[in-house]
This record gives C-alpha cells, structure tokens and sequence, in this order.
C-alpha cells in the first residue's frame, strides 16, 4: 500500500499511463478555491496585460508563484500523497498551467505527449490534474489512450488552428483512433494524474458553465532540465539532494512585488528555454 494509492492503482498508472479519480478536498473547498482564483486572476491581468498574440495571461503560467491559492493547491498533502507513491519523496513543481475552458467555446487540446515539450530527462514527471469545476465530456475533459506511454517520443508538429489552447499547436503526427480514448472526467475536487508520455486531449467545452482545472506537473527532485538554460522549480516535499534547479519561493501575498518578480524571473528562464529548444511549448 502507498500514502494514497493502492497496489492495483500503482499497477493501473503503470499500465496505462493514467489513474483517476482521487479526491483532494470537498466540492466547497474547490469552490473557494475557484472564487479565489476568479478574483485574484482578473485583478492580475488588469496590471500585466498579456501581449499581443500570446494565447493565454500570465496569470495561468505557473500561478503557484503569484497566488496562495494555487500555491495551497500544488502542496496539498492528498496530491502529493498520490504522486509520491508514483515517482517517490523529493517532489518539485516543474510547471503548472491553469486551464480555464468557457461555457460554450470552441478551444480544445489535440493528441500530444507532454514529454516532448518539457525538456526533461529522464520522462518520469506526472501531472495532476485538480478540477476545480465540473470536467465532464459535455464540457470537454481531459482523455487519454491507454498505454501509449509505453511507445516512447513520437515527431510532433505545430499547427496554426486559432482553436488550439496549446501555445503553437503542437499535435502528434502520428494516427490516433479517438474511439480508443478514454474520457477521464472529475468533479470539483477531484484530481487524476497522468505520465509524461501518454498521449491524451480534450474536446470543446459545450457546456453552459466554464470548465477550470489546474494542470501540476511533478517530476523527482532526480530530473534535469536537457537544454542550457538554469531552470527553477519548487520543492514541495522531501530533499533537493541533486540541485539541478533553482528553487522558487511560495508567495506571501497574491501577486506582492516579490512574489511577481519570482513568477517573471521563473517563466521568463522558461521562455528563454522554449526559444532555445524548438520541441519545448511556452505552456503546458
């Protein structure tokens, strides 16, 4: 038995690259957290506008950094229970992307693999997913095909659909029968946690209420970042006996002046990474 998951969990994550549906925290606490991310994110974008032709505000681009909101969610002792009995003890955030569908719009993700953007070597992170919404297949959940973990990095292209929430529209190129998907929907509160390497998507959301989820990608403290630039993370549970990054402090305040020029410090390494690697996405 692990802190959270069972045997045959473990066993399920291993064989499928997925495992869902654990919860976090209750239907109301969620909804504290999405009141709190509505506010702190609207005010934040009115002072940092995105620019021009950048497809998502800062304020969804490592959140954890500028918010208490996100910063509770990504050390919350349930989620890293889970991803602990999946990767082991010395757990940092490497990234963390607010996915924010609207009722009723047309913005999907395609098939693709979350290694290949990430620069990271070895593929050992894990992303949890916490709904903080409703996810269903109505308003565009995530879903993933089992397995495909286990087919190793596969060429990948970008494309310039307006509809892609994915920063270049990077899509697998290889064939993929949408039939064999699996739909992976959650209720406020709940969280499931997928493998770098398995290929997964997700619909528009043709529902009458916005779905919001945040997308925390976990690696081992072991993991390093391939490409020349010094990366930060955040320690949020054992050691950093292996320094391979930098490490980010939590926010003191929503969006205080240092908390701001951690987040700018962070993102923008990762901006300058992404330049320096043309397989590495801006988000997610």
């Amino acid at each position: 038995m692990g802190k959270l998951l069972s045997a045959a969990q473990v066993e399920a994550y291993r064989r499928d690259g997925f495992v869902t549906p654990f919860r976090a925290v209750s239907a109301a606490e969620a909804e504290r957290w999405r009141q709190e991310m509505a506010r702190t994110a609207a005010a934040f974008d009115l002072a940092y506008p995105k620019p021009p032709g950048q497809r998502q505000s800062f304020s969804r681009i490592k959140p954890y950094l500028l918010f208490r909101w996100a910063a509770e969610i990504v050390r919350h002792p349930a989620v890293l229970d889970a991803v602990e009995d999946v990767i082991g003890p010395d757990i940092l955030v490497y990234h963390t992307t607010l996915w924010w569908k609207e009722a009723g719009t047309d913005g999907f993700v395609p098939w693709h693999q979350d290694g290949t953007y990430f620069g990271l070597a070895p593929h050992e992170h894990v992303t949890a997913w916490v709904a903080l919404t409703p996810s269903t297949e109505e308003s565009g959940c995530v879903t993933m095909l089992p397995g495909t973990h286990k087919v190793g990095q596969l060429p990948h292209t970008d494309r310039s659909d307006p509809g892609i929430m994915l920063s270049r529209g990077q899509t697998v190129k290889a064939e993929i029968d949408p039939s064999k998907g699996v739909p992976v929907p959650l209720q406020p509160g709940e969280f499931s946690l997928h493998d770098t390497m398995v290929l997964h998507a997700s619909a528009p959301n043709r529902s009458a209420v916005d779905r919001i989820g945040l997308g925390i990608s976990y690696i081992p403290a072991r993991c390093y970042h391939t490409g020349p630039t010094r990366l930060s993370a955040t320690l949020v549970r054992g050691e950093n006996r292996f320094d391979h990054f930098d490490l980010e402090p939590a926010p003191q305040a929503d969006f205080d002046a240092a908390a701001v020029a951690a987040h700018q410090d962070s993102v923008g390494r990762f901006f300058r990474a992404s330049q320096l690697m043309p397989e590495m996405a801006l988000v997610h």
